[in-house]
């Protein structure tokens, strides 16, 4: 470790405003999407294809909402290898025929479309959101196959490669609808993609084969072109594998659309049980009444009255546990669970000896034993009720000390974590601010299998805050180089520090987190009732047929 900081970890070193924030994010979407730059597109559009967002905008209903997931995945990864814009593969979550589908398309302009080890964490992702609310899957494929400088990386675990060939099989024995379009390169192990589908189409000009021209006549000397090893005609007329051979994207992809209208097993969009009611405030209040500084306090009731129908929110247990905001509500119609955490200063009453009852306050966003309890208790209500549940984080995690040790925090937020675990209805985690630590867990983080994880712009997620992670990190590195007799002045001890602290905040920032995959979308503050409203009609599509039990409590 030295004393320097780079640009990139200053220019994360502290939270900006709301807006700050959002503005940064579009900003690296924008280049996000462009994937390989005019170069790829032009490219592509040479070789007479689509680009795969093209592709998309073809294949989905015209003004369709849609749920991209993934598109900061890889931001800033591999830049030793020009980087890999969006991981190189597009999954977005739109209607086609009016049904909800699940779409994974390969960007040609980026690599060829070649699997990095983000590209696979990227589709496993999406496939399992998909079988969890049972929506079709589209693969639009071309692809090149495993990005050989990585394959070690690409090739052999439970997360990589073979995985989404293993979910290919899954899913189809799960009577979930799979099509396959390839419109460009599909080689090697990737060939078994689509070939794992329910259905294969493949336009003229593209190649299916598990070795090209050039790896067959190193492998067996025979010379071979490429049509006549894997081309669309090969396939559609001597090997068979493909069900339809089309001219071009254009007619693949209207095809694509026929097969959806005309598949019974994929379902409609359900509309909303219940009719919409307005907001109380407006959407665009967020800016004003979310804080961003970790000092500065904020209701977050008041937040999600911008959010929920105004006439459908009831507050469970209002009065108790008030460090968790518990309430049955209402988004755009659709009912469901809201467990958020409290920012702001809250009154605590507890059972007293002879005078009384007696008065705490406890601290904004974090958890203490009574909220822990109190959500436990609501989230197997939820279960009862069969609502889904929408988990709003804020929080620095549980209490600490003495008293809440003696109080059994623990206890109770084993409790909490018991019962949001076993849930059988579906969880969507909004990260608004912070999620540090054992409150991530709580509030239904990323191990706990959210349907949706998302996050507004300039939220941070990491083990604890950075202030006390930088320190206990400046505290390990003093020591090891007093061990070493390295003598450390005052001057060089705040150098190392604020690098410490910079390359924290830089890996607790949420586009960090979504380059890895551990959200599955960034989205903007004020669209967050739109995006809610959407998810929570996609999740109404997985089933709930399962019984709910818990593990053993601590009670």
């Amino acid at each position: 470790m030295t004393g320097r900081t780079s640009p990139e970890a200053k220019a994360h070193a502290a939270p900006g405003s709301l807006r700050d924030a959002s503005a940064i994010h579009l900003a690296e979407v924008a280049k996000a999407e462009l994937g390989g730059g005019p170069a790829g597109i032009e490219r592509q559009h040479r070789h007479a294809r689509l680009t795969a967002r093209e592709r998309i905008d073809e294949l989905v209903d015209p003004g369709a909402p849609r749920l991209e997931c993934g598109v900061l995945a890889a931001w800033r990864m591999y830049r030793e290898y020009g980087g890999a814009p969006a991981a190189g593969v597009i999954t977005t979550i739109s209607l086609v025929a009016g049904k909800p589908v699940m779409i994974v398309a390969n960007d040609a302009t980026v690599k060829a479309g070649a699997f990095f080890p983000m590209t696979c964490k990227k589709i496993i992702r999406a496939q399992t959101i998909a079988h969890s609310a049972r929506l079709p899957l589209i693969y639009l494929v071309d692809s090149a196959g495993v990005f050989l400088p990585l394959q070690e990386d690409v090739f052999p675990d439970t997360d990589d490669f073979g995985r989404i060939f293993r979910n290919n099989a899954v899913l189809s024995a799960d009577g979930i609808p799979q099509i396959a379009a390839i419109m460009g390169n599909c080689v090697a192990g990737g060939g078994y993609l689509p070939v794992l589908c329910d259905t294969l189409l493949m336009t003229e000009g593209s190649g299916l084969y598990l070795a090209g021209p050039a790896l067959v006549k190193a492998a067996i000397g025979q010379e071979v072109s490429s049509d006549e090893l894997g081309g669309a005609s090969m396939h559609a007329q001597i090997s068979g594998t493909i069900d339809f051979r089309e001219k071009d994207d254009r007619s693949c992809l209207a095809r694509v659309r026929r097969l959806m209208e005309d598949n019974q097993a994929a379902r409609a969009l359900a509309p909303a049980p219940l009719a919409a009611a307005p907001p109380k405030r407006p959407a665009e209040q967020v800016f004003e009444i979310f804080q961003s500084d970790p000092g500065r306090q904020y209701d977050m009731i008041g937040l999600l009255e911008c959010v929920v129908d105004g006439d459908g929110f009831d507050e469970y247990r209002s009065e108790f546990g008030r460090s968790l905001v518990c309430a049955f509500a209402r988004i755009g119609g659709v009912p469901c669970g809201i467990v958020a955490n409290q920012k702001k200063l809250t009154r605590r009453t507890m059972p007293g000896g002879r005078s009384g009852p007696t008065a705490a306050t406890s601290m904004p966003a974090v958890i203490y034993d009574d909220s822990a309890d109190k959500a436990a208790r609501f989230i197997m209500d939820c279960n009862q009720k069969r609502l889904p549940i929408v988990f709003v984080h804020d929080t620095t995690g549980f209490m600490v000390g003495r008293d809440s040790e003696q109080g059994g925090i623990i206890r109770s937020g084993a409790k909490m974590v018991n019962a949001m675990a076993n849930s059988v209805v579906p969880k969507i985690a909004l990260i608004v601010g912070g999620s540090y630590g054992a409150g991530n867990y709580a509030m239904c983080g990323r191990a706990f299998d959210p349907f949706l994880t998302l996050a507004w712009p300039g939220a941070r997620c990491s083990v604890m805050g950075p202030e006390q992670a930088a320190n206990t990190l400046l505290e390990i590195d003093l020591a090891a180089r007093k061990r070493t007799g390295e003598k450390v002045d005052e001057t060089m001890r705040r150098e190392l520090l604020a690098a410490i602290t910079a390359s924290y905040h830089e890996q607790q920032d949420i586009l960090y987190a979504a380059s890895r995959g551990w959200v599955d979308r960034v989205i903007s503050p004020e669209k967050t009732r739109a995006e809610l409203s959407f998810a929570l009609r996609l999740a109404s599509m997985a089933p709930m047929d399962k019984p709910f039990r818990t593990g053993v409590l601590q009670t």
